[in-house]
């Protein structure tokens, strides 16, 4: 079985809302790149929340939206044994310091986690740090999540309330 790792988190002082995945999948690790397979939906689900049409955006200039909306990606799970993308299938993991990363983050809002495993993990993980950061758990973006993109949409539009300036 292989093990697997995380990328380096995609942040910034000025990020408001940390989207935390679980463990990237095998199509995303060979791209290098979050959220590479052409069936997960969460480059459209972050197109609802910031407003702004992702999908056919090359990687790069997806990631400076995401930035300029001041929206941080990274994972939960540092390194894991893993055949295969699924998150059930997750063995043996190591988690990201979640809790140092937010300590870094002064304009942090919200805490999005993708996902049931992304929330089971980081919650676990940040324990009582930053309790002033909403938690939201959202469906998952994976096409193994086979609810629709429907059914999805409204908890993750639910995030550009953290988005607005106060």
């Amino acid at each position: 079985m292989t093990t697997k790792h995380s990328f380096p988190p995609i942040v910034d002082p000025g990020t408001r809302l940390l989207m935390l995945g679980s463990l990237p999948g095998d199509r995303s690790l060979a791209e290098a790149r979050y959220y590479a397979h052409p069936q997960n939906q969460f480059w459209r689900l972050m197109s609802a929340v910031i407003g702004r049409d992702l999908a056919p955006l090359d990687y790069d200039v997806r990631l400076v939206a995401l930035h300029d909306a001041h929206i941080g990606l990274w994972d939960v799970v540092a390194s894991a044994r893993r055949e295969g993308s699924s998150d059930a299938a997750i063995q043996d993991h190591v988690a990201n310091d979640l809790a140092a990363l937010v300590g870094t983050l002064p304009g942090l809002r919200a805490i999005g986690f993708n996902g049931a495993t992304a929330y089971r993990h980081g919650i676990k993980q940040l324990g009582d740090t930053a309790p002033y950061v909403a938690r939201v758990a959202l469906p998952s973006s994976s096409p193994l999540h086979t609810v629709g993109m429907a059914a999805k949409l409204p908890a993750w539009e639910n995030l550009r309330r953290y988005l607005i300036e106060q």
